[in-house]
């Protein structure tokens, strides 16, 4: 998956080709997250309604859930700030967030290759990601301060 929006073609075949059967709401879903990239789950819940009006809440947890198990979705929670999804994976960029509205952002990845940073002590651990959280105010928000 990409920064850009991915066509219903590519989206099926990157559900194939995660080994997960094509279904209705996996399509739904997986095209909703991709149309708006940090989403949280109420987003991505109203945006498949808008395609399959039955779809039930549930069934958006369990597509999200599974289409983050297989790697085609990454599932972001930052401190205080419910859980947001997003179709750009692989890549191990990091995100910036506003501190009065929540708006999320991309950043790209500060120095080098994936995991961008390198722990002082790894305690053992075989390390593939960092995360990195920057927290500021947006544009719209800094400009309304007094």
């Amino acid at each position: 998956m990409s920064t850009t929006r991915n066509t219903p073609e590519a989206l099926t075949a990157a559900i194939r080709g995660a080994g997960l059967r094509l279904t209705r709401p996996r399509l739904a879903v997986l095209s909703a997250v991709d149309a708006h990239p940090h989403a949280v789950t109420e987003t991505v819940l109203a945006s498949v309604r808008d395609e399959l009006s039955d779809v039930s809440r549930q069934a958006v947890y369990d597509v999200l859930r599974a289409l983050t198990d297989v790697g085609l979705v990454r599932r972001i929670q930052p401190a205080g700030h419910a859980a947001r999804y997003e179709t750009r994976i692989g890549d191990n960029h990091h995100h910036v967030v506003c501190r009065e509205c929540g708006d999320v952002r991309d950043v790209d990845c500060a120095v080098g290759a994936a995991p961008c940073l390198e722990a002082a002590q790894t305690h053992g651990f075989a390390i593939d990601e960092a995360e990195v959280v920057y927290w500021g105010r947006c544009p719209d928000c800094a400009a309304h301060t007094t």
